[in-house]
């Protein structure tokens, strides 16, 4: 039976990797062949808002040398999503830089050796779109993220530095050890069971939020003037990319997201008309806001993997709505019941 190590297994995208792993079972160059799998999962927390899949789930921080080198094994696939990061709120505000670099390297500096040391068959890892040159995405209507413009580097962020820095380091141990490494470079996942709130959260599900738990006409506020640009990419899309990456013969950096360029502006009305509601908007011009426009260059990924997105920013949006939604009307159903029997016992 093959065995698969999922690293971040208790975050969003590696708790759905771990999901589809063990629905459509083996793959064999790309093709799922439904024959059963053993999947372990290794995380600092275990997934949030669902039991997890995996076969066998280990807590633990995987910055630790020796707890990491106790979970390792000869294993035939391994995915490494664990990162210390979050949404702009985390990331841009400068207050985390110290972290974001040591945790996030340690991690990768013990799993790649780990690969190394236990003879794994294939490792991915998943890197961001936050390490391409900020000098490249100051335009908002014309962001360069293809690939080839990775250098001169110039991340925005201490966090795209570490990505780039850990993107290389897989790298040099396949040349150097001939580790065969998959690296995909997300821009912007979203969609339910994702984190929606707590300042780690990302624009679709804080937009999502604000809209759910806000009154029609009452205003909601939006980090910077609203017109710079960013694409998104729904979590089943993710992990079909994933997965046909992961198959293929493609040992370079690839972007996996969707080239559906908006404005936050326009990610507000999406959530307001899915919402029933429209709000006005307080413009917050000191809160971090990152490069003024990103979106995904999907020229490689579709002539190189015949990869493209299924679901529309839209179809996402929804899903992602009314997954949030149903929690905070669950939640008002539950303190209402709470408070009625409160009045009933006096």
């Amino acid at each position: 039976m093959k065995r698969i190590l999922v690293c971040g297994a208790g975050g969003f995208i590696g708790s759905s990797l771990v999901s589809r792993l063990k629905t459509d079972g083996h793959w064999v160059r790309g093709v799922a062949t439904k024959e059963p799998v053993w999947v372990r999962g290794v995380d600092i927390k275990r997934p949030e808002f669902a039991p997890t899949a995996a076969d066998d789930f280990v807590v633990g921080d995987l910055r630790d040398q020796a707890f990491c080198e106790s979970i390792f094994e000869q294993y035939d696939e391994v995915y490494q999503f664990a990162a210390d990061m979050g949404g702009a709120g985390y990331i841009f505000t400068g207050d985390h830089d110290a972290d974001v670099m040591h945790n996030s390297a340690q991690i990768n500096l013990n799993i790649a050796e780990n690969c190394r040391k236990y003879g794994v068959g294939k490792v991915f890892f998943s890197s961001s779109a936050c390490m391409y040159p900020e000098h490249n995405q100051l335009d908002a209507d014309n962001p360069n993220c293809a690939e080839a413009s990775a250098y001169p580097a110039d991340p925005d962020s201490e966090y795209g530095w570490e990505k780039l820095f850990s993107e290389r380091l897989y790298l040099a141990y396949h040349r150097n050890y001939g580790l065969n490494v998959r690296i995909a470079r997300y821009h912007n996942i979203f969609g339910p069971e994702g984190t929606y709130k707590g300042g780690k959260e990302k624009a679709p599900a804080a937009m999502c939020r604000k809209a759910a738990e806000a009154v029609n006409g009452t205003e909601i506020e939006v980090w910077g003037d609203g017109t710079q640009t960013r694409s998104f990419l729904y979590i089943d899309d993710c992990v079909d990319a994933v997965l046909k990456l992961f198959f293929s013969d493609y040992s370079h950096p690839i972007n996996i997201g969707s080239d559906e360029k908006v404005t936050i502006n326009q990610l507000l009305s999406i959530a307001e008309n899915i919402s029933g509601r429209e709000f006005k908007k307080n413009y917050q011009l000191d809160k971090p806001q990152g490069v003024r426009g990103r979106s995904s260059n999907n020229d490689l990924i579709k002539k190189t993997l015949n990869w493209d997105y299924k679901y529309s920013l839209e179809e996402g949006i929804k899903k992602t709505y009314n997954w949030i939604e149903n929690i905070y009307v669950n939640k008002k159903n539950d303190e209402f019941i709470r408070f009625t029997k409160k009045d009933l016992n006096n």
